[in-house]
């Protein structure tokens, strides 16, 4: 299922969307709080940018918004419809879902977001790039 080349393995890992190769984040951990939007500037294998614009990674909380549903939906399914809980314990249950996922949410989204503008290039993730400029 996650193979790589596909847009739901870079989605699902967060690598880089054209060559698949690194973390785009520079802490891998979601719940290290402090590091949660820590990305690298460029891909060190593709030297792809990931930052396209300033402020590029706002539209990411469009995506947020589905992805908190898709969430709090399956919260409702597994709490309401499987284990037969009352209202308020649902609603208990999809808050407490929200809250505890909140940073994979945050980073499904920005992943999901930027593979909506860059696509997976098998030459880039072949060989290095060698324009790299060294000192």
């Amino acid at each position: 299922m996650l193979k790589k080349g596909t847009k739901i393995y870079s989605i699902l890992t967060g690598s880089c969307p054209k060559c698949h190769n690194e973390s785009m984040y520079e802490n891998k951990n979601p719940y290290a709080l402090g590091d949660l939007f820590k990305m690298h500037e460029r891909c060190s294998h593709c030297n792809t940018k990931y930052k396209i614009e300033p402020s590029f990674f706002y539209g990411a909380m469009y995506v947020s918004y589905a992805v908190g549903v898709a969430f709090a939906v399956a919260a409702f399914v597994v709490s309401n419809l499987f284990f037969g809980a009352n209202l308020i314990n649902t609603f208990i249950s999809i808050i407490a879902t929200l809250v505890v996922f909140m940073p994979i949410i945050m980073r499904l989204s920005r992943n999901i977001w930027i593979n909506f503008f860059i696509s997976y290039d098998p030459s880039s993730a072949k060989q290095k790039n060698n324009n790299q400029v060294t000192a």
